[in-house]
């Protein structure tokens, strides 16, 4: 976990109700390139690491014959729960725990997802227990945004969100340090996933760039969603300055774009796999 940073049960609170709503969605396709690099066929079982409100967990379900969703965010399963019913999603299973007390009598599996979840743990512990719940050339997969495309961005039809001057906004009323839970996070989330999941015994196996195209529009309403939706911004944080916070955030989008509409280019999705070696 980031230095100097101990996770508690209000990283994500009261985050759920805005996550579908503010998240920009992977790119359309992605579960099915991932399930064509491996080969899924609907048989063995998922686990999705921080499965949140089960935005991948429900997206690859159908490629495995059951599928695993776990989080400590219990108002996050909730979400998953109603998103499966209405999905009509019926092989999923949910699981109210930390990642760092895996294997938890969950048993074995073909595949484990961390979607934006894994920089959240204790990597070290978390990839060593994964590796052992792992069948013999299971995959471990890590999802996330393109973080670094390409080609420069085309110009969009409305003006794009104006994220520093929310960030600005955020820190107006937080403080400079980026909030997490009860704690701050000084230099950020780490990185170098690949290292840590390397030294744990992973062979790496591929990585795919499943493209996005086209360009979404946003709405107010949508950024709004978006800030509640994130860690550094969850409405706990605010306390009861959260309307005041809300009313100044309304009036710095209204500035941006008065008739309320924004776009954006939806970011490609980027898919790294690695593979439990047949012989451990």
């Amino acid at each position: 976990m980031p230095e100097g940073w101990q996770w508690d049960k209000t990283l994500f609170a009261g985050s759920a109700a805005y996550y579908e709503r503010g998240r920009l969605p992977y790119a359309p396709g992605f579960a099915e390139a991932l399930a064509a690099a491996l080969g899924l066929d609907g048989r063995g079982r998922l686990l999705d690491v921080g499965c949140g409100p089960g935005v991948v967990l429900l997206a690859l379900a159908r490629f495995f014959h059951e599928a695993v969703g776990l989080d400590p965010d219990e108002d996050m399963l909730a979400e998953a729960e109603r998103q499966a019913g209405r999905r009509g999603v019926g092989n999923t299973r949910l699981v109210a725990a930390r990642a760092e007390e895996l294997p938890a009598g969950l048993g074995e599996f073909r595949m484990v997802v961390f979607a934006q979840s894994f920089h959240w743990t204790d990597r070290d512990h978390v990839a060593a227990t994964v590796l052992r719940m792992l069948e013999p050339g299971g995959a471990l997969v890590h999802i996330s945004e393109l973080q670094d495309p390409s080609a420069a961005p085309e110009p969009t039809p409305s003006p794009a969100p104006p994220y520093e001057e929310m960030a600005a906004l955020v820190r107006r009323y937080l403080g400079p340090v980026r909030r997490a839970g009860q704690g701050t996070l000084v230099d950020g989330t780490p990185d170098g996933e690949g290292l840590v999941i390397a030294r744990a015994g992973f062979e790496h196996f591929g990585r795919l760039v499943v493209p996005a195209g086209g360009v979404t529009e946003r709405t107010a309403d949508d950024l709004v969603a978006w800030a509640f939706s994130r860690s550094a911004s969850a409405p706990h944080l605010f306390g009861d300055r959260r309307p005041d916070f809300e009313r100044d955030l309304r009036a710095l989008l209204r500035r941006a774009a008065p008739d309320g509409r924004f776009a954006e280019r939806l970011p490609d999705t980027e898919i790294m796999i690695w593979r439990r070696p047949s012989a451990t």
